[in-house]
């Protein structure tokens, strides 16, 4: 009999043959990385990192460099009100901040490191697309419903996925403003990567640096977990890696038995709680070494309990009201303080309350319960930027097929471009010509996220959809 590893490397050359190699995708990520440096090198990098849509209090590289000209001057770097970063991030792009080139653009450094985040993020998305289209070949393969139809295109979606993240505009105005979230991004798409390949430490670092540097990817510990424990999937072989898809269990139970909900199966589903463990085994070593370095890094001017307050006490106490693209700011601008700690719990409870009937209902699909948690975190969190946009509109071109038959997708596109083109234009009205006020501009961010909530909705739906197909498709055949 053949081997999973036998199986997954034949999958791998049938891919390679119908989709061809990574050339076309090779180009196109050069392409990209030049556009942006040729950005960069325009005067004043467009002044993007002044934008409200791109730089937030916990982004914007030129609280950073406060920061650390703070702690230079022998002054905690949460002195004050502007840096509200991670120690470690201050520690690494810091100095690179005071580093001038002569004749080159000011923050060069820093700039080349975001561009080479965003070539990593794409790279990485592109090798958890071809996991993804892997598992998924197989699981219809295991149920005769695999056909030529299936493989057509000449890129696979993890390609495509890692194209759009690439040139999606959100991706490189984040990159060219100088805003730290293709970094926070990258840990991200790390995480997810590590969880795909069965990589429990790469997973769990990427997850401890991605909650160190953002808290909200703290949810994703539920989707990581399934995806690398072996939730809901059809084995191959007992614990091979390809977790990352499956359709749902009574697919392969109708296709035993000949009806679907026919008692257990002997292919039964496995879940390994000994994974779990051994991967909150090395979460938990990775939050020490964090913990410890961060110490270490405000040791002398300030505290871990300092570092916390100022970090993730700022987030869930919406302490900065600045205008963003988000629904938080406007809102408590208007609130009585007294309904206030009312309301921070309301809005950070709309997060939580998702989590559990999600995990449930797309236990069998962890990469995209994955998309949909960092696409409800990016709606609902306290200081959202385009670069969050950026980051699960990517992950959504992993699922290609399967979304085919989304509705509203034309509808969502006209609708992103629109916010985003009147979104500086009624900030320009409101702050700088003063013709207009603020609801102007908080009208484009209740737009930006309706237009979210249909995302959402639709490509959940789209998904659930799918699934009601195989399952009809895969009990026809066997009634047949």
């Amino acid at each position: 009999m053949p081997t999973a590893n036998t199986e997954e490397e034949n999958s791998k050359s049938e891919l390679q043959k119908n989709h061809g190699g990574g050339g076309g995708f090779t180009r196109w990520a050069v392409v990209a990385v030049i556009f942006r440096l040729a950005l960069i090198y325009f005067p004043g990098n467009l002044n993007l990192s002044s934008r409200p849509e791109v730089s937030t209090p916990l982004t914007s590289i030129r609280r950073l460099a406060e920061g650390y000209w703070l702690k230079q001057s022998s002054m905690s770097p949460y002195a004050g009100s502007m840096y509200h970063g991670s120690p470690l991030l201050l520690s690494v792009l810091g100095p690179l901040t005071v580093k001038r080139i002569e004749g080159q653009p000011s923050h060069i450094l820093c700039s080349l490191v975001f561009v080479l985040a965003d070539l990593i993020s794409s790279i990485l998305i592109r090798a958890t697309g071809r996991k993804l289209q892997i598992a998924y070949r197989k699981s219809l393969k295991s149920l005769n419903l695999l056909n030529k139809s299936t493989d057509s295109g000449a890129l696979s979606s993890g390609d495509i996925a890692a194209l759009v993240y690439l040139w999606n505009p959100f991706t490189i105005v984040a990159c060219v403003g100088l805003s730290t979230s293709p970094v926070e991004n990258l840990f991200t798409i790390l995480t997810l990567y590590g969880a795909a390949t069965g990589l429990a430490p790469l997973a769990a670092f990427g997850w401890v640096m991605a909650t160190h540097l953002s808290l909200y990817p703290a949810i994703l510990i539920i989707p990581v977990n399934l995806s690398y424990s072996g939730s809901w999937f059809y084995p191959p072989a007992p614990l091979s890696p390809e977790y990352t898809y499956a359709p749902p269990s009574k697919l392969f139970r109708s296709k035993e038995h000949g009806k679907v909900g026919d008692g257990k199966s002997s292919q039964e589903i496995i879940f390994s709680w000994r994974r779990v463990f051994h991967l909150l085994v090395w979460t938990s070593l990775w939050s020490v070494y964090v913990l410890v370095l961060c110490s270490i890094s405000v040791k002398q001017h300030g505290s871990l309990q300092e570092m916390f307050q100022r970090t993730y006490g700022f987030i869930l106490t919406v302490e900065d009201l600045s205008p963003n693209i988000g629904v938080l700011w406007y809102f408590f601008a208007e609130v009585f303080d007294f309904f206030r700690d009312f309301f921070l719990i309301v809005f950070h409870s709309n997060i939580l309350f998702m989590i559990l009937p999600l995990a449930i209902r797309l236990k069998h699909r962890p990469c995209f319960l994955a998309f949909v948690y960092i696409a409800i975190s990016s709606m609902l969190k306290s200081y959202p930027s385009v670069g969050d946009s950026a980051l699960y509109l990517g992950l959504l071109g992993l699922f290609l097929d399967e979304l085919a038959d989304m509705q509203f997708s034309f509808f969502l596109f006209c609708g992103y471009v629109g916010v985003s083109l009147l979104s500086p234009v009624m900030h320009n009205l409101w702050i700088w010509r003063g013709t207009g006020n603020a609801n102007f501009y908080y009208a484009t961010a209740m737009a930006y996220a309706c237009f979210q909530i249909v995302l959402v909705v639709e490509s959940v739906s789209s998904m659930l959809n799918h699934d009601r197909k195989l399952t009809k498709l895969s009990t026809s055949k066997l009634q047949k």
